[in-house]
């Protein structure tokens, strides 16, 4: 456990009103920080926290050096190493109004506590080995969750999910670099070690997993930013009243004039428990205005981006060259083509609409401002969710860009030392780069790290977690 020998101090509920607020302590000072600020009662009565309970509430007061009330609170405390810390915490549950929970912070700073960095009690949990960094990392994934699936997937890894990946292959190698230490060391001696066969077998199954767990990398980018759906189709058809619909609010501009929607507009919902970025973009067309080049080079990077292209057509026109050339440059990107205007006359060629579309795209006819089949396309969205045609199924291990680089060289590492066993490299060769593999998997749990790389993790963090 590392030694800290300061008391750090926050407010740990987010700012604005609500029934409630947290103002939390944690270190060796926390409860006699807490004495000097909680009483029983209106005659300033003190009670000596350091007797009572651990994990236990007390009603009581926070008063100023003065004696005056600055709230009325209820007072937990919790003694180490049964903590989130590890450390002995206090909170202090307060009315949620600002000015009560900023005026705790500054009597509690004034007693001998320090505020709090952002993410430094997730920290020091860290430090004081309650929890591996990869699971620090769920915590600020945990807690950013848009999404059902994000919360269950980032839970999973904070329960170590991805750790107990990780430990088994370094476990695995662990074994490997005392084989090789052995025979390096006892030269003499007829040791019961694997032969070169199994040896070169095992680091081989060492890079199957690792792979395994970098081809997992896209699926968890998509379930941490969501599933990109653009919203795509010539100026007019109604691609900005859609978006409007989908969020049941008035998001984009919407007029009976061709080109309004001059730059890509994005929002999210939640569908299947998973977060869809909806993207309106401007209308694809043919243009010799500067801005509206500009809004088409934006709709083209959107498309290019996107996981599911819903293509919109206009059923009271009929489809266009334009409408067939727009789908052409998708380039077989998932479409669902959506004919809209259904409430109008419709006029579409049915037979050269199966033709050219339903052989590549699911086809729906909507009507987006009078929410005609509204319901019908999202169905059609869900079911690409549910069957995973564009979002992973089950509970993926998230692999973050950080432990995608370090897999990497990981990886590096092991097809160095399969390629020593190969060429017959002295085992000494080999044995050091099966150690370097071992040393960057510990970057993953943290059990090597420097001060840069876990101050930029925490720093992502609130302060007062």
């Amino acid at each position: 456990m590392n030694i800290i020998n300061d008391t750090i101090a926050a407010i740990s509920t987010p700012p604005g009103q609500s029934g409630i607020g947290i103002v939390r302590l944690s270190g060796p000072d926390a409860i006699s920080i807490a004495v000097s600020a909680f009483f029983s009662s209106k005659k300033l009565d003190r009670i000596d926290l350091s007797k009572i309970s651990s994990h236990t509430l007390r009603y009581g007061f926070i008063r100023d050096e003065k004696g005056e009330t600055i709230d009325e609170v209820l007072l937990t405390v919790m003694r180490g190493p049964s903590t989130y810390t590890r450390e002995d915490i206090v909170e202090i549950n307060a009315h949620g109004g600002i000015v009560p929970l900023k005026e705790i912070l500054r009597l509690l700073v004034r007693s001998g506590a320090r505020l709090a960095e952002p993410g430094e009690f997730t920290k020091r949990a860290f430090l004081n080995g309650r929890i591996d960094l990869a699971q620090a990392e769920a915590i600020a994934d945990f807690i950013r969750a848009k999404t059902t699936s994000q919360a269950r997937i980032s839970m999973k890894q904070l329960e170590g999910a991805l750790s107990s990946e990780i430990l088994e292959i370094k476990e695995t190698l662990l074994e490997t670099a005392a084989q090789l230490e052995a025979s390096i060391d006892f030269p003499e001696e007829e040791l019961e070690l694997d032969s070169k066969e199994i040896l070169l077998n095992k680091l081989k199954d060492i890079n199957s997993k690792i792979e395994n767990l970098l081809d997992r990398r896209e699926s968890g980018k998509i379930l941490r930013e969501g599933v990109k759906v653009v919203i795509a189709g010539r100026p007019n058809v109604g691609k900005s009243s859609l978006l409007n619909t989908l969020l049941c609010r008035e998001r984009a501009i919407v007029t009976p004039v061709p080109g309004t929607t001059r730059d890509t507009i994005e929002e999210e919902i939640e569908l299947e428990g998973c977060l869809v970025r909806l993207i309106d973009t401007a209308g694809l067309c043919k243009t010799e205005n500067l801005l509206e080049k500009e809004g088409l080079k934006r709709a083209e990077m959107s498309l290019k981006e996107s996981d599911l292209v819903i293509f919109l057509l206009d059923g009271n026109c009929g489809i266009t060259r334009e409408d067939r050339e727009i789908f052409s440059s998708f380039n077989g990107r998932k479409t669902i083509l959506a004919i809209n205007k259904i409430d109008l006359p419709i006029r579409l060629d049915e037979k050269a609409l199966h033709n050219f579309f339903s052989h590549v795209a699911p086809i729906v006819k909507i009507s987006a401002t009078q929410r005609i089949n509204i319901e019908g396309l999202l169905q059609v969205v869900k079911g690409l969710l549910r069957n995973g045609e564009i979002a992973p199924k089950g509970d993926e291990i998230i692999v973050s860009l950080r432990h995608e680089e370090i897999l990497k060289n990981v990886n590096g590492r092991i097809s160095e030392a399969i390629r020593g066993i190969r060429e017959r490299r002295g085992e000494e060769l080999i044995a050091i780069d099966v150690k370097e593999a071992i040393s960057h998997l510990g970057e993953i749990t943290g059990e090597v790290h420097n001060e840069d790389v876990l101050d930029r993790i925490f720093s992502k963090f609130c302060i007062g977690k």
